[in-house]
């Protein structure tokens, strides 16, 4: 449903509501005042009857007499007074009266009676004097019908307002809602390109958090479109020199005039092809956590350390570097799995590969209340001062960085952290050298 649809069907029955609570409201208050109007007139021409008789103004000659106060116009007419004497005698009565009592109650006051299946109110009156009772009553019927007759004043009216009242809602709701049509089409002739900020113009109160929300989602995506042509320009630009030199050693091995060049030049089609299979799966690794979903599970700390080990072994052993573990022993954490291992993963691999040889990396790992903290601590040559601050950006490259390095592994480790809510520092190195990377994993508990 369009908003402006529901706009006006929203004050449309609003005010059908008001306007409904009013004429309820409305048709009890007057059914209590015609009530209290009428039995008024009735105890009134009760007893100005009653006075008649005392002061001989009608004369009860013959039994049946007609009494003459229902001879008149409006709702005096509706009126029927009956004269009843002490031994229940009829002596006079009203034009239209019925033929039995209007009432049977024995004392004075009001009363209601069915007579003839017909609902009255009934006012009587004893003159002790004449020894006589003057009985006036209405038809309940005549009360409904004077009430439902103001009711059907109000809602006559509203049939025929209402009508017209939706019609200037619709015109006033459409010119409220303009400035979203503005908008609207000022957003659908927009290029694809465009990223730039909406144009300033007039706008309500009500469109400009979303002026300012689009203004910063253009931002947002403008900003993102410059990571990943800077992405992409990295990327190609390390996997281009990778292949430039397999294509260069496949020429040398193919002209090789010795087995010796032939092999020195194998060799170095294996580093190329290795580092490129390094790149392309840190350049996945990176897009898995960029922009994809990973359900927590129950992790055990030592399992994925010794997992991490079982899989650098090989790269380890290359580089003559002592990989060890220690720690986590019956440790488990609530977390995305696939995240802390490819975290730890691109840690210890960067380590090993900046250890010198005959160093050794170690994986350590301890829990307490709260936390869990592991440290990845290797010999070599650490992160320069100089680029501490931005050591997690992608493709960076200090000076003395290792061969074989894309820099990338830091980047997918930061980008994990964050997606676990772990902290990830490098402190300075200490008198005795060598990085030590830092992780910090919340723990419930």
């Amino acid at each position: 449903m369009s908003i402006r649809l529901r706009l006006i069907l929203t004050l449309t029955l609003a005010t059908l509501a008001v306007w409904l609570s009013a004429v309820v409201w409305i048709e009890h208050s007057t059914r209590a005042q015609v009530e209290q109007v009428l039995d008024s007139r009735l105890a009134e021409a009760a007893r100005m009857v009653s006075s008649l008789l005392s002061d001989h103004r009608i004369a009860l000659t013959d039994p049946g007499a007609l009494i003459p106060v229902g001879e008149h116009d409006g709702y005096l007419r509706h009126l029927s007074c009956q004269i009843w004497s002490e031994a229940g005698v009829l002596v006079g009565q009203s034009s239209g009266a019925p033929e039995g009592p209007l009432t049977e109650a024995p004392v004075e006051g009001y009363s209601t009676s069915v007579i003839e299946g017909e609902d009255w109110r009934v006012f009587t009156v004893v003159n002790a004097d004449l020894g006589l009772r003057i009985m006036v009553g209405d038809s309940i019927a005549v009360r409904e019908r004077l009430v439902f007759d103001v009711i059907g004043g109000l809602l006559l009216p509203a049939a025929v307002i209402l009508p017209l009242l939706a019609v200037a809602l619709w015109i006033g709701v459409s010119r409220g809602l303009r400035p979203l049509d503005r908008l609207t089409e000022a957003l659908r002739l927009r290029s694809p390109l465009d990223m730039s900020p909406l144009p300033l113009a007039p706008a309500p109160p009500e469109l400009r958090p979303v002026h300012q929300a689009l203004d910063g989602l253009f931002a947002r995506v403008r900003q993102a479109r410059a990571h990943e042509r800077d992405f992409t320009a990295f990327a190609a630009h390390e996997l281009k020199t990778p292949l430039a030199g397999l294509k260069t050693q496949a020429q040398i091995a193919r002209r090789a005039p010795d087995e010796a060049t032939r092999q020195a030049a194998l060799a170095e089609i294996e580093a190329s092809v290795a580092r490129s299979d390094r790149l392309v799966r840190q350049l996945l690794d990176l897009s898995a956590l960029e922009s994809g979903e990973a359900a927590p599970q129950a992790v055990a700390l030592e399992a994925i350390l010794g997992e991490v080990q079982h899989d650098l072994a090989p790269l380890a052993a290359k580089q003559g570097v002592a990989l060890a573990v220690a720690g986590g022993e019956a440790a488990r954490l609530p977390l995305p799995r696939v995240l802390l291992y490819t975290l730890l993963r691109n840690v210890a691999e960067n380590a090993i590969l900046a250890s010198p040889a005959g160093s050794a990396v170690r994986l350590a790992a301890r829990c307490a209340p709260g936390c869990c903290v592991i440290e990845v601590r290797d010999q070599g040559p650490g992160i320069p001062e100089a680029i501490r601050a931005r050591v997690t950006e992608r493709f960076l490259r200090g000076p003395g960085a290792p061969v074989g390095g894309s820099g990338l592994g830091l980047a997918i480790a930061a980008a994990a952290a964050e997606r676990l809510d772990a902290g990830l520092d490098f402190p300075p190195c200490g008198p005795e050298g060598g990085q030590v990377v830092r992780l910090v994993l919340p723990r419930p508990g």
